[in-house]
């Protein structure tokens, strides 16, 4: 019986997307050809939301009335304002307990007990460390990168290879933070718990950090061994950190945990005096602001979506990426590839997420590929592009530092934790090895949550 519901497949409602990044990845490409720095970051990404906007609203069929009323019921999707809302929070805890000091007594505290003579795989591990305590790769390497800098060049260090450490460790914990936006949009998206993500993804991103810090333990050694070096760090201030990581991983609502931490960094700082109570207030407020630009994006991406659904450009893509699928592992490659594209056009894991989430649920679906399963996908392989592409804000951050010592093709080819993610990450689409985790709590599509949660909805 035909769904009466279901919009015609229209490939054309596809142009309104294909114009956002086609203005977001141009301007980009221009600026960078004209030497401007961080030239995919000088045009923000809603305005280029807000033109393809506009282009979908003059191309929709229908009434105004009509069109604005599918837009704002994108905008206001429940997954959206989740995902805004839990952004804004981690962005207040971020910035709340980096002025209290918790980023620099945490990377302090790595260095006091790394020996000298591992000192690349010391920032690799760090970084790994303060990306998955922030959440943010960017926020990592801006902390960690000009200590990186000042170590490679005292110890004689290869300074692409240090480069290479630092962002492949601030990809790890991108990938892998519950208060990561990455994190946040792959599960919205997919309408999952960002523990059983957590748990999928760590499964892949575990053995490629051990091999990591394996190669950079052999080749990474100094030609001088830097002895003597002092670091001051104050433990108290690693413990909001420790405290959001624990209750999320311990199955807390993410509501509670990102409350609590901020409150924890709040109380710290007040009690140091890092700061007074307006001041707080201040920081918290800052961490809002801070978040606006991907609070406004995912929304007008949110609309912008229905739209292009309602109109048919959702389905005609599904169904040109139905003929390609033959089973689960085929989908998973689709779900995969789809946001790797998707993260090279824009240079923004996160934007990638949002795009492709809708898309990636829909294939999940019809397939029974575990929305666990294409949320890790989704996160893992956005998280290995953007690790990659020369003119992403991770990388040009990082070289940043060197004042021009290295260049973006010197540091890719050695960013071993992100082709070892890579790696584990297209093996278990074929050799299923994060299935344990699944098995154990199965997911129900009927009724779109996992049988153990379905059992509790029903006795309650």
């Amino acid at each position: 019986m035909k769904d009466l519901n279901k919009p015609k497949a229209n490939g054309l409602a596809l142009i309104p997307f294909l114009i956002f990044l086609v203005i977001y990845l141009g301007t980009g490409i221009v600026l960078q050809a004209q030497g401007v720095e961080m030239a995919f970051y000088q045009l923000p990404a809603p305005i280029a939301a807000l033109i393809a906007i506009i282009f979908a609203f003059i191309m929709s069929k229908g009434s105004m009335d009509e069109k604005f009323e599918t837009f704002l019921r994108g905008c206001g999707d429940e997954n959206i304002i989740i995902m805004c809302i839990i952004y804004i929070l981690a962005g207040a805890f971020s910035t709340v307990s980096g002025a209290m000091g918790g980023v620099d007594s945490t990377v302090n505290f790595a260095l006091s007990i790394i020996p000298p003579q591992y000192i690349t795989a010391g920032i690799f591990i760090i970084a790994c460390f303060i990306s998955l305590a922030t959440g943010t790769s960017v926020g990592t390497i801006v902390a960690v990168g000009p200590i990186a800098v000042g170590l490679a060049e005292k110890a004689g260090l290869n300074m692409a290879l240090v480069i290479a450490s630092l962002i492949g460790g601030a990809m790890f914990g991108d990938n892998l933070s519950i208060i990561s936006d990455t994190t946040i949009a792959a599960t919205r998206t997919q309408n999952v718990e960002m523990r059983d993500k957590f748990r999928l993804n760590f499964l892949m991103a575990l053995p490629a950090a051990i091999l990591s810090v394996i190669v950079l333990l052999i080749i990474g050694k100094p030609d001088i061994v830097v002895a003597g070096e002092t670091y001051t760090y104050n433990v108290v201030k690693i413990l909001p950190y420790l405290l959001v990581l624990i209750a999320a991983l311990a199955g807390v609502n993410v509501f509670v945990v990102l409350t609590a931490g901020i409150i924890a960094s709040g109380a710290i700082g007040l009690a140091y005096g890092d700061f007074g109570l307006i001041e707080l207030g201040q920081l918290i407020y800052d961490g809002f602001v801070g978040m606006f630009e991907i609070f406004l994006l995912s929304m007008l991406i949110g609309g912008l979506a229905k739209m292009v659904e309602r109109d048919g450009g959702v389905q005609w893509l599904l169904d040109k990426i139905r003929g390609m699928i033959k089973g689960r592992s085929s989908a998973e490659i689709g779900i995969s590839a789809l946001v790797s594209l998707v993260d090279c056009a824009t240079a923004n894991n996160t934007v990638a997420i949002i795009i492709s989430g809708p898309i990636a649920k829909e294939i999940s679906t019809e397939y029974k590929v575990d929305p666990r399963r294409s949320a890790s996908l989704l996160d893992s392989f956005s998280c290995v592009f953007q690790g990659l592409i020369p003119y992403g804000a991770q990388m040009l951050i990082a070289i940043g530092f060197t004042n021009g010592a290295v260049s973006p093709l010197e540091v890719i080819p050695k960013i071993w934790y992100v082709f070892f993610l890579a790696i584990f990450a297209i093996v278990s689409i074929f050799v299923p090895f994060t299935d344990n985790v699944i098995k154990k709590d199965p997911w129900n599509f009927e009724h779109d949550k996992p049988m153990s949660k379905l059992a509790d909805t029903v006795k309650q």
